[in-house]
């Protein structure tokens, strides 16, 4: 018997990763703010390059607003019911705002204006590892990155973390007893990286029997203009075979 196509819905969660190396950023799809913040650890403080926050601090040097490490979840939840272009770069503490020349202010305003740097988007003063440049519904995001093996730890967490939530017990008083949960590590998901460089679509689903597992399965879909479009063709791309497999216990 042939075996059945899963369409769009019979997996748990898809997204589109395209990584360009030289500049060192990554176009998402399929990630949204909130998930990004999670997956990728505690943020310092972050300067908004283009948007207004009237709960966030001001900062006179720059003449832009920011908001402090201990607000930043009530930003994210702000950020996302307001819809709005999403541009900020993390810092360390606002002494070193303060620091910043003319030049590298100029060159911060062009980010949030043009969504790319004039130069390197990483600065000493700052200490930021970020650049986070999304557009109004987080349907596609670009992300610079001072270390791109973060990506993959980022990749990791996001998945791990669907997992979880899928396992935890359904009430208090119908827990699921489970001796371990599967686990995709940052090493697993760093085989991917040649792929990852031309565009792909990660697709997860469960399987129970014989054994629980956890399934991402790979497509590349380096042929796509603009990444949005995925959402439209998704159960289209679906058809196409995968090129990888990777499957955890």
């Amino acid at each position: 018997m042939a075996k059945k196509m899963r369409a769009a819905d019979d997996f748990l969660h898809h997204l589109y990763v395209h990584m360009n190396e030289i500049n060192q950023f990554v176009i998402f799809s399929g990630l949204t703010f909130q998930e990004f913040v999670s997956s990728v650890g505690p943020l310092q403080n972050i300067l908004l390059l283009k948007n207004e926050y009237e709960d966030g601090s001001f900062n006179m040097h720059t003449q832009l607003e920011f908001v402090e490490e201990r607000s930043i979840r009530k930003f994210i939840k702000k950020a996302s019911d307001s819809k709005k272009e999403l541009c900020w770069i993390d810092f360390s503490d606002e002494k070193r705002l303060n620091l910043l020349t003319p030049q590298e202010q100029a060159e911060l305003l062009y980010i949030g204006h043009k969504k790319e740097p004039v130069r390197t988007p990483f600065y000493h003063q700052l200490q930021n590892k970020y650049v986070y440049l999304a557009n109004e519904d987080e349907k596609m995001s670009k992300i610079y990155f001072r270390d791109l093996q973060d990506v993959e730890e980022l990749l990791a967490n996001l998945f791990n973390a669907i997992i979880q939530e899928k396992e935890k017990p359904a009430t208090f008083w119908r827990r699921k007893v489970k001796d371990s949960i599967p686990t995709f590590t940052k090493e697993m998901l760093s085989s991917f990286r040649e792929e990852v460089k031309d565009g792909v679509l990660f697709s997860m689903y469960r399987i129970e029997k014989p054994d629980l597992a956890y399934v991402l399965e790979l497509r590349n879909i380096s042929d796509l203009t603009f990444p949005d479009e995925i959402w439209d063709e998704l159960n289209t791309i679906l058809k196409k075979k995968a090129e990888q497999i990777m499957e955890v216990h």
